[in-house]
């Protein structure tokens, strides 16, 4: 999938894609518990700095996660979801961004939300985005990616647009060779929905900044 052909199939769909997911409460209870309990490790010793909700949406986990007290942003590539998100949470920051270039300063956060946000990126074009993601990410900083779990770069008719299967040991290496270290992997399969995996991981420290 091209960007621009996500871009327009969820511009299409935006208003529906929030009356039925745009909500904190329409997610799975297991997910926040997920999300919340990573969103814990982000006040670990050495950690300081914003975090980033990358391809929020519609804002409700940035919004929840500045619930839980950090200092959150969201991005997106979808303006209708941004101008949705700005009404709805009006003292959480969001703006329009792809997640290819993210326009931020290296080693700014302190934390990256990547939930279902790169189930879009066909096999070649993951690695490099996964990159940008450690690139925002300080040393030690917190990535969380949620994905569907399955055969590694396999399309999927998805409710908007094609998206991939990702296995979790494909995943863990991808994020390996972009320089992070593997913290915990989650696996379940909700009857009647696709696999679902989640891995925690952080920002290995390289040699070079270890020294300095």
């Amino acid at each position: 999938m091209t960007e621009d052909e996500v871009l327009h199939a969820y511009a299409a769909r935006a208003a529906e894609y929030e009356s039925l997911l745009g909500s904190v409460e329409d997610m799975g209870e297991l997910d926040r518990r997920r999300i919340e309990r990573w969103a814990g490790g982000l006040e670990g010793p050495g950690l300081t700095g914003p975090v980033l909700d990358a391809g929020c949406g519609p804002g409700h986990w940035t919004h929840f996660l500045q619930g839980l007290g950090l200092d959150v942003s969201g991005v997106d590539l979808v303006p209708e979801f941004i101008r949705s998100a700005r009404v709805r949470f009006p003292n959480v920051p969001f703006r329009v961004a792809s997640l290819r270039a993210l326009d931020l300063p290296d080693g700014h956060h302190a934390g990256v939300l990547a939930w279902y946000s790169l189930i879009h990126f066909a096999p070649t074009e993951l690695p490099p985005a996964i990159m940008e993601l450690r690139r925002v990410l300080q040393p030690k900083g917190r990535l969380l990616v949620g994905f569907f779990e399955g055969d590694s770069g396999e399309p999927f008719d998805h409710a908007v647009t094609t998206a991939y299967y990702w296995s979790v040991d494909e995943m863990s290496a991808m994020l390996q060779d972009a320089g992070f270290e593997v913290l915990d992997v989650e696996s379940r399969q909700v009857p009647g929905r696709r696999p679902h995996a989640a891995i925690a991981a952080v920002a290995a420290v390289a040699r070079s900044e270890k020294t300095s």
